[in-house]
């Protein structure tokens, strides 16, 4: 019982370096899985091609692509003897950006390869009918989507910050380098260190519904610009 008495919301400088270190790992992350992502479901749902079929089926498999795996496959290639061990990017904050981009690129194309398949013919039976050419095709089809961008977008977001399995193996969960709120908590928790893991478990919480508030806020405003 005394020990569950001195359980509190601990703020100190580790949890604010662990908490702003997760949100740059995510931003950075989530950037470049739309660079990629995003282009290549385009890709997906425009273009026609020998094997198209293989790529979607791979794609989903990826989308569904334990933690754990992109940490290992990533190690993989980093580790000393691996592939790119020249450029001694194992237990770095680059090395997570590259497994959390492995995880959350797939999400991200399939989610709007997916979504475009729905809401494209429509649009382009419409834009065709008024001339457009296939340019302006594109265009329109982003600009009906972008309800679902905004959710794609963030959806890529929350996964990169719910994140634990990956970046603690290629991270290694190293104070003030690599430590992500995930991963500090789940230290915490072994440490018995109840004080700093409630603290960011809180903070995951906020994070997750201001993300969800964002989303909702962008929609509304669209629905509200668009009937004016």
């Amino acid at each position: 019982m005394e020990s569950l008495q001195n359980i509190g919301i601990q703020i100190n400088k580790e949890v604010i370096d662990i908490i702003v270190l997760t949100l740059k790992l995510a931003f950075c992350s989530t950037f470049l899985s739309c660079l990629i992502g995003i282009p290549f479901g385009i890709f997906l749902e425009r273009t026609q091609f020998f094997g198209k079929g293989f790529i979607l089926r791979v794609n989903r498999t990826l989308m569904g692509l334990p933690p754990v795996v992109a940490g290992l496959f990533v190690y993989l290639i980093l580790m000393r003897r691996g592939i790119f061990g020249r450029w001694n990017l194992l237990f770095t904050f680059q090395a997570m950006v590259i497994a959390q981009t492995i995880i959350i690129t797939p999400i991200m194309s399939g989610m709007f390869y997916t979504t475009a398949l729905n809401m494209a013919p429509q649009i382009k039976n419409f834009a065709k009918s008024m001339g457009a050419n296939r340019w302006q095709i594109l265009l329109l089809l982003l600009k009906e989507m972008k309800n679902d961008i905004y959710f794609i977008i963030f959806t890529g977001f929350g996964r990169s910050i719910s994140e634990v399995g990956a970046v603690m193996i290629v991270g290694g969960n190293i104070q003030y380098k690599t430590r992500t709120m995930t991963t500090a908590i789940s230290l915490m928790r072994n440490k018995g260190d109840y004080g700093e893991a409630i603290t960011l478990g809180i903070v995951l919480l906020a994070i997750a519904f201001f993300i969800q508030w964002i989303v909702d806020f962008l929609r509304r405003y669209e629905n509200i610009h668009e009937n004016y």
